[in-house]
C-alpha cells in the first residue's frame, strides 16, 4: 500500500507566478487526478498561501489545497535544527574577514558535495557544494515532514507493490521547472541529510522543460497570460458566434475554453520537452484541431445530440434508447464506429493506467512520467470522432426499420461520451452542454 506525496516548489515563490511555473502546477495537478482514479492515495505540498497565486489557480480549476494542517511545523523545525547540530556534514558559518555578511535567517552551512561522493549518489549536479540552511528550507522540509507523516497515519488503498519499488510507504516526487531542479536537489539533499530514511530515499525529480514565450514586450505573469487568452477566446467566439457569444450565459463556456486552451497548450507536450508560447496567435485556442477549445467543442457536440434525440423522444418522434442487451451492434457496418470502438474504447482504461504510471528511475533521481497522454489521446478521440459525425447522420428519419441501426450507434456514442467526460475530469474540465 502507499501513497504519492506531490510536492511543486513553484508555490513557494514570493513574487508572481509565470507560464514556466504554471507548468508544473498544472502537471501535479492532473497527475494528482490521474493518480487518485487509480486509487493512489495523493497529498499535495506546499500548502497555497499567497492571495495572487490562490485567485490564478482559482481560475485555472487548480484543486490545491490552501491549508496544510501544519500545527506541528515549529515542533518539525526545531527538530530538524537539532539534527542540523548533530550531523557532521554541518558546519557554522563563520564570517572571515573581508567577507559579504550573510542573510540573518542563515542557520548554518552543509557541505553536499561530500554527502553525495559518501552515499555514492548519481544524479545530482555536479556543482552542488556549499549550502547555506536558512530558516525558510527548513520550513519547506518540515511541510515536507509532516505531510509524509500524514500520509503514514492515513488508510491508504490497496495498492499493487509494482507502483512503489523501493518498499517505502510514500513516494515523493518533487514537479518542478528546469529552473528550479537545481534548488530542488540542494533541498533534496538536504532532507536526506537531516532525515535519513525511507522516504527521504525515495525522493524522484520530475522536471518540466522550459516555457518560451514569443514576442513579450515584457515578462509575462501567469494572470496576464490568463486574460490574453481569455480575450482571444471571446473574440474568436463572437467571431464564430456572433451576439449568442456576448450572451451572459457565455461568460462559464468562455472561461471553460479558456482552461481547456491553456491546459492542452502546457499538457499535451512532453514533459521534458520545451514548450512556445505564441501569445499573438490566437489559432491555439480557437482554430485548430489540436486545442483543447477543439476537444471541447466535440464533447458539446455529443450533449446535443443527445440532447436533440431526448426531446424528439419527448415529442413521440421516436422510441426511447432500449438498454444495450436488446441491440443489434452488427447494424455498425461504418469503419469508423470499429474504428471509435477499438482505438479509444476498449483502450481508454489502458490510457488512464499508463499516464499515471510513475517508473522508478533506472539511474539517479529524474523521472518521466507520461502525462501527455490523455490530452494526445482526447486530440485524437476528437479528430476521429469529428470526421465520422460529419459523414454519418445519426438521427435518421423516423422509420422503425432504421432504429436498430440509430440505437446501436447511440449507444456507441454514449460511451464515447463517457469516455470524454471521465478524460476531462483527470484536466478538471466540465463538460461543455453547448457552444
Amino acid at each position: 500500500a502507499g501513497w504519492v506525496l506531490l510536492h511543486c516548489p513553484a508555490l513557494r515563490r514570493p513574487a508572481a507566478l509565470r507560464p514556466c511555473h504554471l507548468r508544473p502546477l498544472l502537471l501535479a495537478d492532473h497527475l494528482a487526478q490521474l493518480l487518485r482514479a487509480q486509487g493512489v492515495g495523493v497529498r499535495l505540498v506546499p500548502a497555497l498561501a499567497e492571495e495572487g497565486s490562490r485567485q490564478v489557480l482559482r481560475q485555472l480549476r487548480v484543486d490545491w489545497p490552501s491549508d496544510s494542517g501544519g500545527s506541528a511545523l515549529p515542533d518539525t523545525v526545531s527538530a530538524l535544527k537539532r539534527a542540523l547540530g548533530r550531523s557532521p556534514c554541518a558546519a557554522a558559518c563563520e564570517q572571515g574577514p573581508g567577507t559579504a555578511p550573510l542573510p540573518e535567517d542563515v542557520v548554518c552551512k552543509v557541505h553536499l558535495k561530500s554527502f553525495v561522493e559518501q552515499q555514492g549518489l548519481v544524479g545530482y549536479d555536479p556543482n552542488l557544494d556549499m549550502l547555506l540552511v536558512t530558516e525558510g528550507k527548513l520550513r519547506s522540509l518540515a511541510e515536507l515532514q509532516q505531510a509524509v507523516l500524514q500520509c503514514t497515519v492515513s488508510n491508504p488503498a490497496a495498492l499493487p507493490a509494482s507502483r512503489f519499488p523501493d518498499g517505502s510507504c510514500c513516494s515523493i516526487v518533487h514537479v518542478v521547472s528546469c529552473e528550479e531542479e537545481f534548488q530542488q536537489q540542494q533541498l533534496d539533499l538536504l532532507w536526506r541529510i537531516l532525515d535519513p530514511g525511507a522516504h527521504t530515499a525515495s525522493q524522484k525529480h520530475l522536471v518540466c522543460g522550459p516555457v518560451k514565450v514569443t514576442n513579450p514586450s515584457s515578462p509575462i505573469g501567469a494572470d496576464q497570460y490568463f486574460q490574453l487568452r481569455k480575450r482571444q477566446m471571446y473574440e474568436a467566439s463572437v467571431m464564430k458566434y456572433g451576439e449568442l457569444a456576448q450572451d451572459e450565459a457565455w461568460t462559464e463556456v468562455i472561461d471553460t475554453l479558456t482552461v481547456a486552451a491553456i491546459r492542452f497548450e502546457m499538457l499535451s507536450t512532453a514533459h521534458r520537452s520545451q514548450i512556445t508560447l505564441d501569445l499573438e496567435d490566437s489559432s491555439i485556442s480557437t482554430k485548430g484541431t489540436k486545442s483543447g477549445a477543439f476537444v471541447m467543442y466535440n464533447c458539446a457536440r455529443l450533449a446535443t445530440l443527445f440532447d436533440t434525440y431526448q426531446r424528439a423522444v419527448e415529442r413521440g418522434t421516436y422510441p426511447p434508447l432500449p438498454p444495450a442487451s436488446e441491440l443489434n451492434f452488427s447494424c455498425l457496418r461504418e469503419e469508423g464506429e470499429w474504428l471509435l470502438l477499438f482505438n479509444y474504447l476498449l483502450p481508454f482504461p489502458e490510457v488512464l493506467q499508463q499516464a499515471a504510471q510513475l517508473p522508478a528511475p533506472t539511474k539517479g533521481i529524474r523521472i518521466t512520467a507520461n502525462t501527455e497522454t490523455v490530452c494526445k489521446f482526447l486530440i485524437q478521440l476528437s479528430m476521429d470522432f469529428s470526421s465520422y459525425y460529419n459523414r454519418v447522420h445519426v438521427l435518421g428519419e423516423p422509420f422503425p426499420h432504421l432504429f436498430d441501426q440509430m440505437f446501436a450507434r447511440l449507444r456507441l456514442l454514449g460511451a464515447v461520451r463517457d469516455v470524454f467526460h471521465s478524460a476531462l475530469a483527470t484536466l478538471h474540465l466540465p463538460p461543455l452542454s453547448q457552444i
